[in-house]
């Protein structure tokens, strides 16, 4: 059975169809997630249903404040809860950071029952983190759709300069409003775009993963990401002009990736190497002094970067490796010490080496994988071709007028190119690029990326 949406007389979401016979354990999403035109009034009945209570946090920033918050904060009290306002102010845009989720924290008080989140990645992550510090439900009203985090069970946040990822729950309620969406600018709204068109390259890694060691792929997730994606190409028009219709398809889109998270607990379908590369620009950028890019415009950026790898790795030929060379080449522990401190830094280096012990291969799991990759050739090239043309990927993110290099973002190309080479560091789940660096053949495909350390 296909995986279906449809809604309800109160707008509600109903996903159908997520039966899976894989091996990953599942589980049903049980949120209440309403999608409509002129749906925010219609908050105090959403919590009234799920029985949070009368006493919340209300919280946004300055921006959010103006699209929703005021209305959000009016319209329950009017219904009869008493909001505590928590009105984050920063000079420029705010970022999930200690900071934030500290304002957040010193709001809450021993009579909160629940927390209201009004705004889309920083302030959603913010209160996600928080109401899993305190146990609290938490209720997210969306302003833009510039991010797949909403039904996310997986708060990026920012910690000493680190990007760093925290487990939370996803909103109990979520209420996307999209009259109040279609309000975002334009450049929200090709970030939400750039966000979900690297399923592509995650679903594809997944796939390698499974090939070389022998990971569970759940075909139900890599189902709902793939329909979510055409979906998004298929109306990159109605997308731009905002029309209701356009609005819709794209932030179902961003939901039902996120909701793959919380299916399966983990984020493999949704995020790979390009969101490695979008979260070294943040760090690099932070460590500067500089507010982190646009997440979803670093993602889509990030994918045109690393799509080219993929194709050439279909005509590539195995065979011709020599093991001998390979494993006098391979880095020692010392070795790979020295390049995690010299690309992300000794402390964010130290951090991702605690949190990925097993990237510190054996020989014996090297050349393993090697040969797995060698005798199941055929069946990687099969999940590369699956992709649609990279002029696909590209025309649409042109469509939307979206920044199509790393230096549109003011991204210097030292930082653009170390990212791409280090993008295989981040995690260890596997990659393509994990692959091709086992296999000896990372450096070349990566020759127009220089660097010198």
């Amino acid at each position: 059975m296909a995986v279906s949406v449809s809604y309800d007389e109160n707008h509600r979401l109903i996903l159908s169809g997520l039966e899976c016979d894989c091996a990953c354990e599942h589980r049903v999403p049980d949120q209440d997630i309403y999608v409509g035109e002129d749906i925010l009034p219609n908050l105090p009945k959403y919590i009234s249903k799920r029985g949070l209570g009368k006493n919340c946090v209300l919280v946004c920033d300055k921006n959010t404040f103006k699209v929703a918050g005021e209305r959000t904060n009016r319209i329950l009290t009017d219904a009869g809860i008493n909001v505590i306002m928590c009105l984050i102010k920063r000079d420029g845009d705010l970022d999930p950071d200690e900071r934030s989720v500290g304002e957040v924290l010193l709001s809450i008080q021993p009579e909160t029952e629940f927390i209201v989140a009004v705004g889309s990645g920083s302030i959603t992550d913010t209160c996600r983190v928080n109401a899993a510090r305190t146990g609290l439900p938490f209720v997210s009203v969306g302003t833009a759709p510039s991010m797949d985090g909403y039904t996310s069970a997986v708060a990026p946040l920012i910690f000493k300069g680190l990007k760093i990822h925290r487990q939370g729950p996803c909103p109990e309620i979520i209420c996307c409003d999209t009259k109040i969406m279609a309000t975002a600018p334009d450049w929200m709204i090709a970030a939400g775009v750039g966000d979900v068109l690297g399923k592509f390259i995650a679903k594809a890694d997944w796939k390698i993963g499974s090939i070389i060691n022998d990971e569970v792929y759940c075909p139900t997730c890599g189902q709902i990401v793939t329909d979510a994606v055409n979906r998004l190409i298929d109306n990159v028009q109605e997308i731009k002009a905002k029309t209701p219709k356009g609005i819709q398809i794209l932030i179902e889109g961003l939901l039902l990736a996120g909701m793959t998270v919380l299916i399966i607990g983990h984020t493999r379908a949704v995020a790979s190497v390009e969101h490695n590369i979008a979260h070294f620009w943040d760090m690099s950028e932070l460590s500067l002094g500089h507010r982190a890019p646009c997440h979803g415009e670093s993602v889509g950026i990030g994918t045109m970067m690393v799509w080219p790898m993929f194709v050439r790795f279909a005509d590539e030929d195995l065979s011709k490796i020599d093991f001998g060379k390979l494993k006098s080449n391979r880095m020692n522990r010392e070795q790979r010490v020295q390049w995690m401190h010299s690309t992300w830094g000794k402390e964010n280096g130290d951090t991702i080496m605690m949190e990925n012990p097993g990237d510190f291969l054996t020989w014996e799991e090297q050349e393993r994988r090697v040969r797995r990759a060698q005798q199941r050739f055929p069946e990687i090239q099969a999940v590369i071709r699956e992709l649609p043309p990279f002029e696909k990927i590209r025309d649409t993110l042109l469509t939307l007028n979206a920044p199509m290099t790393a230096a549109d973002m003011g991204i210097s190309d030292e930082v653009r190119n170390i990212s791409i080479h280090c993008a295989k560091d981040y995690r260890t789940r596997y990659t393509l690029f994990k692959l091709l660096d086992e296999c000896g053949l990372l450096k070349e495909y990566l020759s127009d990326y220089p660097i010198d350390l």
